[in-house]
């Protein structure tokens, strides 16, 4: 169990009133495979950037030890549900008995890499540790997550970073906040498929952020991706006639990126119907923070 620094019983906690939290989607501008350790998990240099888009939870804190999600997702039991794993994993760690009920509006597509499960256990973390007030720092937020997903950390703390070592070893950076077309094509892509394949690529050399941001942005994983799934490779084959793109994570989801948003927007509505999409800003701090920092603000 943590233990916490300050004196819980000075900070009483919010029940029973609807908060709203979103749970935004990321991208990998650029991803990179540099080696595999001895328990086969990936070793790894990404850009992460945030995008004003994503999915919003509706989180009531109870002081009955009940955590309930709805919708459930179909053919997921509620304790696998990432939502559930994380709130019940900040209750462990700090001892609290309080519970929660979690609404979810979502609408980022599942298996398309831009984050949305990890995302959702990030915002609950964050969320119930301030309506629970169990006073974790985000740190310590961030290793809880770690145990329920590589991503998770990058949620937590909220900045667009630099990630290394198998997406944990976050360094703050600034990327350009661009605006991007992202586009997912009708198939859903597992990361285990990708990571697992005997073809990919897992010796790229690494080299300095500084030479990374100088270079022409990749993702290692886009070969295997396009191979394996057509309507990924004809997804980038059409983008390509626009603007710079390419595979987010492990994808399937596509994006294009654009100067201004009446660039995006205008390709958007060029769209082919085989192909659904959506305009956004790429951010370089977490709309959730910018929430956390409101919520926090209304209650002192």
């Amino acid at each position: 169990m943590i233990t916490t620094v300050n004196n819980q019983s000075n900070y009483a906690p919010i029940f029973n009133r609807q908060t709203r939290w979103p749970s935004p989607a990321k991208l990998n501008l650029f991803l990179y495979i540099t080696g595999q350790r001895p328990n086969g998990y990936h070793e790894l240099q990404t850009l992460f950037q945030f995008l004003d888009y994503g999915d919003t939870l509706t989180i009531t804190a109870t002081n009955t030890s009940a955590i309930t999600i709805n919708p459930a997702i179909e053919g997921v039991n509620t304790e696998d549900n990432l939502i559930y794993r994380a709130a019940d994993a900040l209750r462990q760690a700090t001892g609290t008995t309080l519970g929660a009920h979690i609404e979810i509006d979502k609408i980022l597509p599942m298996g398309g890499g831009l984050g949305g499960g990890s995302s959702n256990a990030a915002t609950t973390l964050v969320a119930l540790n301030y309506l629970w007030q169990t006073q974790l720092a985000l740190d310590e937020l961030a290793d809880i997550g770690l145990a329920l997903g590589a991503d998770v950390p990058v949620f937590v703390k909220g900045f667009s970073a630099f990630a290394e070592g198998v997406g944990e070893k976050l360094q703050p950076a600034a990327p350009k906040e661009k605006w991007f077309l992202v586009t997912k094509p009708n198939v859903s892509i597992a990361t285990v498929d990708i990571f697992t394949h005997p073809d990919l690529i897992r010796n790229t050399e690494k080299r300095s952020l500084k030479a990374l941001l100088a270079g022409v942005y990749e993702n290692d994983c886009e070969k295997i991706v396009r191979r394996l799934h057509p309507e990924v490779d004809k997804a980038v084959s059409w983008l390509l006639e626009y603007a710079p793109s390419r595979l987010t994570g492990t994808g399937a989801c596509v994006f294009a990126e654009f100067s201004s948003q009446q660039e995006a927007d205008a390709i958007l509505k060029k769209l082919p119907n085989w192909l659904h999409g959506f305009v956004a800003k790429g951010v370089n701090t977490s709309p959730l923070m910018t929430t956390l920092h409101v919520h926090s603000t209304d209650c002192q």
